[in-house]
């Protein structure tokens, strides 16, 4: 496997694959509410046989809210970091410049158009659902890292996207169509991005020793332990969420199995798709065969 990137291929197909918000939210357009969001092998309602079917579409839906939710969240930090690593080497590459500042531009539009679906979902939902945050206090503490951690997790969530859209939303015909036209668009340009991206690691790795590529791994590894963390918040906020919709307070034993699986679900969604992804460990190999090892060793519960 060799990934032949450049800056200037990569913006040629970025500017084919681009979209409008207009295109992807038309006006008056409606979720709909009687159908699933995400494909069950991310949202795992089945292993809920204590909820009823109406119940699973609730925690469903709840999950999409939150999906979008999360991903809002990540761009957050994605955007400043693009921008700050475009800053350095403003005219020295033109194709470099303008790949990474369409780049940057891309996140600001899909942090506008996950605000904007999570405006249509509250609309019609019809009871609250929470999501971690703040997305600036998460921005900061993953910019704190070292440039190649961040660029990794980076690299890591927009594989994922990847791996989501290819192999569970895009044959699922039970999911809503204006949910799945969102995660269509979305993916369209994080497959660019996905491009962009190794070459940021690339060049961020480049002159590093084993040391220093080791400790940003190390990084990379504390900040998915972090958004574990957060991923437990956001499991008990979807339990409660889940509550308040359905009208009824789980018994203790079905709220502790939901918990387990609705985590776990999250647990893979978010950090184990990503991990494991064959070109997300491509790329750790090139940096080191010891990197995918490790990373594959710590994704290795998160299935």
């Amino acid at each position: 496997m060799n990934f032949a990137y450049t800056w200037k291929d990569t913006l040629a197909a970025a500017h084919k694959a681009g979209w409008r918000l207009e295109d992807v939210l038309p006006e008056g357009s409606r979720l709909d509410f009687s159908r699933p969001f995400l494909p069950e092998s991310l949202a795992r309602t089945r292993d809920l046989d204590f909820l009823s079917a109406s119940e699973r579409t609730l925690l469903n839906q709840i999950r999409g809210h939150a999906y979008l939710c999360v991903f809002g969240l990540v761009e957050e930090f994605i955007l400043p970091f693009v921008l700050d690593h475009a800053r350095p080497e403003l005219g020295a590459d033109d194709w470099r410049t303008r790949a990474l500042l369409q780049f940057a531009g891309e996140e600001a539009k899909h942090i506008h158009l996950f605000k904007r679906f999570r405006e249509r979902f509250e609309d019609g939902f019809g009871a609250r659902c929470e999501v971690i945050g703040p997305p600036e206090a998460i921005a900061k503490a993953v910019l704190a890292h070292s440039p190649l951690a961040v660029a990794l997790t980076i690299l890591h969530i927009e594989w994922m996207t990847q791996a989501h859209w290819l192999q569970g939303v895009k044959d699922d015909q039970e999911l809503d169509p204006l949910f799945k036209s969102l995660l269509r668009h979305h993916w369209m340009e994080e497959a660019q991005h996905a491009r962009l991206d190794t070459l940021m690691v690339q060049a961020l790795a480049a002159g590093l020793d084993q040391d220093q590529i080791r400790a940003a791994v190390d990084e990379y590894l504390q900040i998915g332990g972090m958004l574990d963390a957060g991923l437990s918040q956001q499991t008990l906020l979807d339990l409660a969420a889940l509550e308040r919709a359905g009208g009824r307070t789980l018994p203790a034993a079905e709220r502790e199995r939901f918990l387990e699986v609705q985590l776990q679900a999250n647990r893979w969604t978010y950090l184990g798709s990503g991990m494991t992804h064959p070109n997300f460990q491509h790329t750790l190999g090139e940096l080191g065969p010891e990197h995918r090892e490790r990373v594959l060793q710590a994704a290795g519960g998160l299935c």
